[in-house]
């Protein structure tokens, strides 16, 4: 990672002495945190980025509408995501209030270095998670994604490492009801590419600034 954060402003920079292990990618959140004071009292962050596949508008649409079927057969209150909005997030990079713009081009060049072909995926169940999203998740439909995402820490990392803690899922709403994990019927699609969001932090704003395509 030499080099990597040089131009960067002193928020993005890891400081490490030679002898030091240098820190990987998923230190970045910290060192932002750190620098602008996420945790303080009134810091309030603005910008989100974070890697994730998207469902195709087709599929998009069907998880929109299972989502209000189950909202109403649940008695959820939580109001859906907007449909443009379905994810399944892969990588959390940071949350901050504003980003160097290199940081994107950063990212990308680090992405596209991920080798995997296009695949499917299938979430198969729905329920809560216990910090009250109501989301999609699966089992064995859901492989290559954990495989895409171990593969994306690994080149935003620039090493290999164990496997990581992850849970694949879909968040459809929020709501404080929790309900238990069910069968549903599956919700498939095809990945054909990784994208790089922008989410402007309580303004219902994503912004793509970034796809990379598989294969």
């Amino acid at each position: 990672m030499d080099g990597l954060f040089s131009n960067f402003p002193q928020s993005f920079r890891p400081s490490f002495a030679p002898s030091q292990k240098r820190p990987s990618m998923l230190g970045i959140d910290r060192q932002q945190r750190r620098h602008d004071g996420f945790g303080r009292k009134g810091f309030k962050a603005t910008d989100r980025l974070f890697f994730a596949v998207l469902p195709d508008s087709e599929t998009a649409a069907r998880i929109a509408n299972l989502a209000q079927r189950l909202r109403r057969g649940h008695g959820l209150r939580g109001k859906p995501l907007l449909t443009p909005h379905f994810h399944a997030t892969l990588f959390h990079v940071v949350d901050c209030n504003g980003f160097p713009p290199d940081l994107i081009d950063m990212l990308a060049k680090r992405a596209a270095t991920v080798t995997m072909p296009s695949f499917k995926v299938a979430f198969d169940r729905a329920g809560s998670f216990d910090g009250g999203a109501f989301v999609l998740r699966g089992d064995d439909g859901l492989i290559g994604l954990e495989i895409l995402q171990q593969r994306l820490s690994d080149a935003l990392d620039g090493r290999p490492d164990q496997a990581r803690s992850f849970t694949p899922h879909v968040t459809l709403l929020r709501d404080k009801c929790r309900i238990d994990e069910h069968p549903i019927e599956p919700i498939e699609w095809t990945v054909k590419e990784l994208v790089l969001v922008h989410s402007l932090l309580g303004r219902t704003t994503h912004r793509h600034v970034a796809r990379l395509p598989l294969g």
